[in-house]
């Protein structure tokens, strides 16, 4: 049962075997439990805080935008899906990478204009200017 948890885990998160027993090791040093511990280290991969502010549908596309380099980290240009995020860093599109259709229906998926629900409703983690296309990575609780 155990290896089929890990392999779903590595599965939703896009993270291959080595990555995955680095983050394990960082987690397991981490005080409190490693299970939390080890989600919240993915749940704070830029190409997962991308899919979770709503910018991407699929964690995979969210990975892709990342590596094209459509997103800056606190006003620089970051390209590493694994990035750690920590709290209180601004998320935001490019400026040259917004009239990218991708992007433009992403934004007209958050602002609700496609007809689904917000996708921000997990935002104890999130914050997000709508009008500007930028996310803040609140918390790691």
């Amino acid at each position: 049962i155990q290896l089929k948890e890990k392999q779903k885990i590595k599965a939703m998160y896009g993270v291959l075997e080595r990555q995955f027993r680095n983050y394990f090791h960082k987690a397991d040093k981490m005080k409190g439990e490693t299970g939390l511990n080890l989600l919240k280290l993915l749940e704070c991969r830029l190409d997962n805080v991308v899919y979770r502010l709503g910018f991407a549908s699929t964690r995979a596309q969210a990975r892709q935008i990342v590596s094209h380099a459509h997103f800056l980290v606190n006003n620089r240009k970051c390209n590493y899906p694994s990035a750690s995020i920590n709290p209180g860093d601004i998320i935001k599109v490019r400026d040259k990478s917004k009239k990218l259709d991708i992007i433009m229906d992403s934004m007209k998926r958050i602002k609700g204009d496609i007809g689904l629900t917000k996708l921000i409703t997990f935002t104890n983690f999130f914050k997000q200017l709508q009008k500007a296309n930028v996310g803040s990575f609140a918390s790691r609780r």
